[in-house]
């Protein structure tokens, strides 16, 4: 879907998260608003510009209420579920952990309980889901929240118009903070 600015020269496109840094890394867009977390783990070619401290999330390790754990080092040999291969590796390589991951595109929490995982590394918000799936969040590796991104290759116009876009962005957010 897409939609076009009345009062400014921008056009929205609506898209998927998982989309958005591969359209901005294309030049179909030249910015983008995703989860940090996002733009992590498909690790395109672009820029974050601001964050937006909106849509806050931690991303964390959680292992079932009888697992022992006391550091990430607990999960050496373990399996570990997760939507999120690309950050999970990285964090276990700078650890030298090795451990298997599982990724599941969905429902990464009851992995544990029908034997696919010993863990899951999943983004986080208050924690219920993975209570009601008989887990206990034991780590937050990984702190996200909204960032926008931009295209590597903007010429100096565009880049003019994002400073406009962002100068409003923090107006409103100043306006915001008054009340």
């Amino acid at each position: 879907m897409k939609s076009v600015s009345e009062n400014f020269p921008l056009t929205v496109l609506h898209l998927r998260d998982d989309d958005i840094p591969e359209c901005v890394a294309d030049a179909i867009a030249d910015i983008g608003i995703v989860g940090e977390n996002v733009y992590m783990e498909k690790q395109r070619n672009v820029n974050i510009i601001k964050k937006l401290g909106f849509a806050k999330c931690r991303m964390s390790i959680g292992v079932p209420k009888n697992f022992q754990y006391n550091s990430l080092n607990d999960l050496n040999m373990k399996s570990i579920a997760t939507s999120y291969p690309n950050i999970l590796t990285a964090l276990l390589e700078e650890r030298n952990i090795n451990a298997e991951i599982h990724e599941i595109s969905g429902s990464v929490e009851i992995a544990p309980s029908i034997g696919l995982a010993d863990a899951v590394f999943d983004i986080v918000s208050t924690g219920s889901t993975l209570i009601s799936n008989g887990l206990k969040e034991v780590d937050t590796l990984i702190k996200s929240e909204s960032v926008l991104i931009c295209n590597n290759n903007l010429t100096d116009k565009k880049k003019e118009l994002i400073d406009e876009l962002l100068f409003r962005i923090d107006a409103v957010k100043r306006a915001k903070n008054r009340k």
